[in-house]
């Protein structure tokens, strides 16, 4: 399953991500954005990932959530 961040730049750091679904999303100490956690990144894109299909539900209820509607969950 992919998952993107896009525009990762209008996050807001609300956190719900982060919070509903920590396999995937993590709060970035460099910008305080939210981006994919570093062992499911694709090229090491930081807003770009592949997870596994049994993190769906979550990932979906995160980008559900997003307030911006960044998260994309394929």
């Amino acid at each position: 399953m992919k998952v993107n961040l896009d525009p990762r730049g209008d996050c807001t750091s609300c956190g719900l991500c982060w919070s509903d679904c920590p396999d995937i999303f993590e709060e970035s100490p460099d910008d305080n954005l939210s981006r994919i956690v570093e062992k499911l990144r694709v090229g090491g894109d930081i807003g770009r990932g592949e997870a596994p299909e049994s993190l769906r539900a979550a990932a979906q209820d995160a980008a559900d959530g997003c307030p911006v509607s960044i998260i994309h969950v394929e």
